[in-house]
């Protein structure tokens, strides 16, 4: 199985493929349609803002490849602002649209706490994730951002707090998201893209 990774041009990208590597995963980073089109698993990495990543899909003419692959049941994982694209818009961009593959939108965190929402911080349950499984519930993430999917819907199987509580973990059939950085997170983040992989398998 190889891992698609869609490279728009995010920052992260090497750090996520130095992440596959170790768990002996092959992996490839791609920006053509076509490739994603035919990809076995997707992930898209993400940080920085919002309305870079979301106008580089529509420029580079990946949001039709990457949507009907979702929709196929390609199965995807989405880190960070991966995870707030899925979505209908985010206040960070509200003029742009996000890929409304899931329902909701994407808010600032409160500006009664530090922004960004930046380093180590613990994730709760909501339900039996197949993302965190085998991992100690009380695992540590990281994170950096200051937008995120406020209202915990039925899509979330773990939340995370800094000023208010907010979708850490989304799961819904063949789409996976973290809004935390799995490939910084040390073992926890190892075992989650460990799942990820498994069930991509």
């Amino acid at each position: 199985m190889k891992v698609t990774i869609v490279d728009y041009g995010a920052g992260n990208v090497p750090s996520v493929e130095r992440a596959l590597q170790r768990l002996g995963a092959d992996s490839e980073r791609t920006n053509s349609p076509e490739r994603i089109s035919n990809a076995e698993t997707l992930l898209l990495p993400g940080v920085g803002h919002y309305a870079a990543l979301v106008r580089a899909l529509d420029e580079q003419n990946l949001r039709g490849p990457l949507t009907e692959a979702l929709r196929r049941g390609v199965p995807f994982l989405g880190i960070c602002l991966g995870l707030q694209v899925l979505y209908e818009s985010s206040e960070e961009a509200s003029q742009l649209r996000g890929l409304n593959l899931l329902p909701g939108k994407v808010c600032a965190l409160p500006s009664t706490v530090k922004l960004p929402h930046m380093g180590w911080n613990q994730v709760t349950r909501k339900c039996e994730s197949r993302l965190l499984e085998g991992i100690p519930v009380d695992s540590y993430f990281y994170f950096a951002h200051s937008y995120a999917l406020l209202a915990a819907n039925g899509n979330a199987t773990a939340t995370c707090t800094h000023g208010a509580d907010f979708a850490a973990v989304v799961e819904k059939l063949n789409i996976f998201a973290v809004q935390f950085h799995p490939e910084k997170s040390g073992e926890p983040g190892a075992r989650l893209l460990q799942n990820f992989l498994r069930l991509a398998a």
